[in-house]
């Protein structure tokens, strides 16, 4: 054991600030930070344990809801059907490794339909902090056919590579979250002189990365250009999940149930109560007639929906989750010694306000900004909030 250098990186003892002595052998104050760097980065990375080696190590359907029902209320349909299929893609990734295999697994697509604020993308986030597989949420927005002011539809994989750290077969095994997928739909059933480069086009664009295709990317997103080196994906066990709001989509289920109301008819008056029981006979046909193209559709093989949100679940939302918005305000006001301090009645009002503006769950967020501004304004001077249904005002 040689006490004037260090036994990992071989510097002397007069090239390094400091040597840490241990049972047998010394470390340098250089050795330890790439050490703790490395160790930082192998437990803290989300898909960087990889995954499960066995199928008994894999977490089952119902512990993942488990997991998803710490975090989002409601939604048990969707929730469901979400575990379902990340805890088939992890089979699917054991079985691809089987070289004795003599089923060939294919993947099942999902696209969750519901409207605003109901938990789609919150639901995307919730699992991806769940999995050890690579995971992205990419906006459809955004993508135009190739050759136009945009992103091409390969810069979703992009986005993936950048999450697996540009490790190719870690990203070949991974999930992407495509929100907004409804901003794609084909803006009208009539041919047009002018060219839809970001409806029908992008859709057909996405039909060889949702099949299974080995895809050239470009390593930094952007644009093509014929000079850039590209990295080859395979997303044959890429799993892609879809959201989008689809407004306007209960009309159309209903035209095609023969349940639309004309005048003022005891049907078109409990239309309301009737909402949820519609959405669950929602099909392929619906999405075509809404605008996706049948290719794209015979790639999503699951479809689900989310709930539109009642007062009892928005005051559920204000309250259980972990990281709820209640929990999150009284963090805020503790650094400050402040005790805050939110009554049943101060939360319905806050929901009743919300609803009234119809931004479904996301908007809680600022309806509660807006109450306490005069007193996060003057924070520090009051050590104890209490927040009624009384001295509660917001602007309309």
């Amino acid at each position: 054991m040689n006490s004037n250098q260090c036994s990992f990186c071989g510097r002397k003892r007069n090239e390094v600030q400091m040597l840490i002595s241990g049972q047998s052998g010394f470390i340098c104050e250089n050795c330890i930070e790439q050490a703790h760097v490395i160790v930082k980065d192998s437990v803290s990375k989300p898909g960087s344990s990889g995954p499960a080696e066995s199928i008994e190590e894999l977490k089952k359907p119902k512990e993942i809801k488990e997991f998803l029902n710490q975090y989002v209320i409601g939604q048990d349909q969707a929730k469901k059907q979400l575990s379902i299929a990340v805890y088939n893609h992890y089979k699917r990734l054991l079985h691809a490794k089987d070289e004795n295999r003599e089923v060939e697994l294919e993947k099942s697509n999902i696209i969750m339909i519901g409207e605003t604020g109901t938990g789609k993308t919150l639901l995307a986030k919730t699992i991806a902090r769940e999995l050890n597989v690579p995971f992205c949420i990419v906006d459809a927005t955004i993508l135009t056919e190739a050759g136009y002011v945009g992103e091409d539809v390969e810069s979703i994989l992009s986005r993936l590579l950048m999450v697996a750290d540009y490790d190719v077969e870690k990203a070949e095994r991974g999930i992407v979250f495509i929100d907004e997928i409804d901003k794609i739909a084909r803006k009208s059933d009539n041919p047009s002189l002018t060219r839809d480069v970001s409806g029908e086009g992008v859709q057909q664009g996405l039909l060889k990365l949702l099949e299974g295709s080995i895809v050239n990317v470009p390593p930094q997103g952007g644009r093509k250009h014929p000079d850039q080196k590209y990295i080859q994906v395979n997303t044959q066990n890429i799993l892609f999940i879809a959201g989008g709001a689809f407004d306007g989509i209960k009309e159309i289920i209903e035209r095609r149930m023969n349940k639309q109301a004309i005048g003022f008819s005891s049907e078109k008056i409990n239309k309301a109560d009737e909402d949820e029981y519609i959405l669950t006979h929602i099909n392929a046909i619906d999405l075509r007639t809404f605008g996706l193209i049948p290719e794209l559709l015979g790639r999503f093989p699951i479809i689900t929906y989310l709930d539109k949100l009642t007062k009892e679940t928005m005051v559920r939302i204000m309250k259980e989750p972990k990281n709820s918005i209640i929990n999150q305000f009284v963090e805020l006001f503790k650094m400050d010694g402040a005790h805050l301090v939110f009554t049943d009645g101060a939360i319905e009002k806050i929901v009743e306000e919300t609803i009234e503006k119809g931004l479904g769950a996301r908007g809680l967020r600022g309806t509660t900004e807006k109450v306490l501004e005069d007193y996060m304004f003057s924070i520090g001077e009051e050590k104890e909030i209490i927040l009624t249904e009384e001295n509660i005002f917001v602007n309309k």
